[in-house]
């Protein structure tokens, strides 16, 4: 799995998780920092990321449009990054499930 993070989370997320999805990006490193959401989605999509966002935006395309790419939607308010890391080192299982199950579009972490 391939993680791509969107831009209202830290880019040092993904170094943090390197040795778990090695793969990984930040949108601010694609070239996407202050895209248009759409454009983030066809950017995940083209390229198999899965989206992780604070975004309510991005759980709703994947519900309405359909997916891929699917969404990691952070729902934790105003957090430090090492509570967004702990809740995703967390919900790991979670996220193993969303990659493998075809059918699951959304993870409400």
């Amino acid at each position: 799995m391939k993680l791509l993070f969107d831009e209202n989370l830290s880019p040092r997320l993904v170094q943090a998780f390197r040795p778990d999805f090695p793969e990984s990006t930040h949108v601010h490193f694609a070239g996407l920092g202050s895209a248009p959401d759409e454009e983030v989605w066809r950017y995940a999509r083209e390229n198999g990321y899965t989206i992780v966002t604070k975004d309510a935006d991005y759980h709703e395309r994947a519900l309405i449009g359909g997916f891929p790419p699917k969404v990691i939607w952070i729902r934790r308010g105003n957090v430090s990054t090492a509570e967004i890391e702990a809740a995703l080192r967390e919900f790991r299982g979670a996220i193993d499930r969303l990659d493998e199950e075809a059918a699951l579009a959304v993870l409400i972490v």
